[in-house]
């Protein structure tokens, strides 16, 4: 639990929590880099229409603000987007990772390294290598 945990609040914060009149959807967290846009945009739009609550991405720097250094920790701006990000993948029961081509930038690394040591299955719109699971299985390792 990421706050604390005091018996006498538990009637006013619990009260916050919905009745979906049955089972929770499933909350899927987004990654992948913000030059896929469209295709982030169309993966949550299919996996809402499916049924699932979607985690997206809430800034698309590479499009929208292209003039920022979008390097790894090349900003404030960046460390803050990508420390978010994490929280969202906190809040998933899994992350979907938009890898047009194939393609996964070090950020979006980090983020399924992530994910993975802290338990979230990670599935693919693309295929990826066969060993590239063991990569991102160390890089979690790396990131504990």
């Amino acid at each position: 639990m990421g706050y604390p945990h005091f018996s006498q609040d538990c009637e006013e914060h619990h009260g916050l929590v919905r009745d979906f009149g049955g089972e929770r959807p499933q909350i899927v967290c987004l990654c992948g880099s913000t030059r896929f846009k469209d295709e982030i945009n169309a993966a949550n739009a299919r996996l809402t229409l499916e049924g699932n609550l979607v985690i997206s991405l809430g800034v698309f720097g590479h499009v929208d603000m292209p003039d920022v250094d979008w390097t790894t920790g090349g900003t404030d701006c960046k460390r803050l987007l990508d420390d978010l990000h994490k929280r969202k993948i906190d809040l998933a029961d899994e992350v979907y990772v938009i890898n047009v081509g194939g393609y996964v930038g070090e950020s979006t690394r980090g983020e399924i390294a992530y994910a993975v040591k802290i338990g979230r299955p990670v599935r693919f719109l693309d295929p990826v290598p066969a060993d590239w699971e063991d990569e991102y299985q160390e890089g979690a390792s790396a990131h504990a």
